[in-house]
């Protein structure tokens, strides 16, 4: 048998857009979006599952503005605090345990420190001293990463499982309620500690406010101020910070601490607006909205305004998921697979937005 003399190959090449179109930024998200649908469909037959009651629940689940909301608030808080850090290139993987801090130091205002203080005093000192004490334990693995150049990924990451055994020590331990016949939790906390809803909804506004006008506030810190240029530089160029006399651990403590701080608040939020106590499982305070932050803030790219519609968009991913469970008893598996596909199309679409991929045959000898 004789081989070719010639034989052909194709060859890829990337190369970066120099200009996206918002008609081609919003075609593209679509079209990612459909396709993503149509392999969730796919799946939804493999499973026998109705594919348009499926849909049609998932339609109506983002008409449900309320419940969206709800979720929105602490994706939103947690999501620009993450945004900051990671425009310093500094890598904080701990929101979901600055989120709990937050609601520990809520709970030790609310039942220990000042319970019989009148609504307007101890609500404002639960915020402030949530978002200092959840700043402070972010401000560790600052400290580790600016002086001792110790990886903030990791320290990060594990202090989140810190955060999550002491919640459940305290729930189960010195903080066990007197009131709660034998379960693993906290007294509920005094009504004057909780915060006001929307009439006819759980959406708690005090905290809904705070998480928009912190999304203003980061937006013009990171564009309109000295230290927002500081960040911008040394996020893009360490080195060259180092030679405009940025000063590096300035940078990595403040910002590590305003994320932690925000997340905390996050947390406060939660305990404070919806759930009222402590429980030994702190996945019932948080439904790992700091891990999902990631998320929001790298698809909002790194906007604290972006971040508003992104959190939303995430929040309806998640009520669709929980209708899906409750209306047509799909397995939680299921749910995670049909999240992960909406997320990462979009992540897809992120990465298109901005390269351009190409192919061409080469013919060779």
């Amino acid at each position: 048998m004789e081989l070719p003399s010639s034989m052909s190959k194709i060859k890829m090449k990337i190369e970066k857009r120099e200009e996206v179109s918002l008609e081609f930024d919003i075609l593209l998200t679509f079209i990612s979006i459909c396709i993503a649908l149509l392999v969730v469909a796919v799946i939804f037959l493999s499973f026998r599952i109705n594919v348009f009651s499926a849909f049609e629940q998932i339609f109506i689940s983002f008409l449900d503005v309320d419940i969206i909301t709800v979720r929105m608030i602490p994706l939103l808080l947690c999501s620009i605090g993450l945004v900051i850090v990671f425009k310093a290139n500094v890598w904080n993987i701990g929101a979901e345990g600055q989120l709990l801090i937050g609601a520990v130091a809520a709970a030790w205002v609310a039942l220990f420190l000042m319970p019989n203080a009148p609504s307007y005093i101890l609500i404002p000192c639960m915020f402030i001293l949530g978002f200092l004490f959840a700043g402070i334990w972010a401000l560790l693995p600052a400290v580790l990463r600016a002086y001792f150049d110790i990886n903030e990924i990791i320290t990060t990451l594990m202090m989140n499982y810190i955060a999550y055994f002491l919640v459940a020590y305290l729930a189960s331990g010195p903080w066990i309620g007197k009131t709660v016949w034998g379960f693993k939790q906290t007294d509920l906390i005094p009504s004057q500690a909780r915060l006001p809803q929307i009439k006819g909804t759980l959406i708690h506004y005090p905290t809904l406010l705070i998480a928009i006008v912190a999304a203003v506030l980061i937006y013009i810190l990171l564009q309109y101020t000295k230290f927002g240029f500081e960040i911008r530089v040394y996020g893009s160029n360490p080195e060259a910070a180092k030679y405009a006399g940025i000063n590096e651990a300035k940078v990595i403590l403040l910002t590590m601490f305003i994320s932690g701080g925000l997340a905390g608040i996050a947390g406060v939020g939660e305990l404070a607006g919806l759930r009222y106590r402590l429980t030994a499982n702190p996945k019932g305070l948080s439904a790992d909205y700091g891990f999902t932050a990631v998320i929001v803030a790298c698809l909002a790219r790194f906007n604290p305004i972006a971040a508003i519609l992104v959190s939303y968009l995430m929040g309806g991913i998640i009520v669709a998921g929980y209708a899906l469970q409750v209306s047509l008893g799909i397995s939680r598996g299921v749910i995670n697979i049909f999240n992960g596909l909406i997320l990462l199309s979009l992540i897809s679409a992120e990465i298109l937005k901005h390269y351009k991929v190409s192919f061409k045959v080469v013919k060779s000898k």
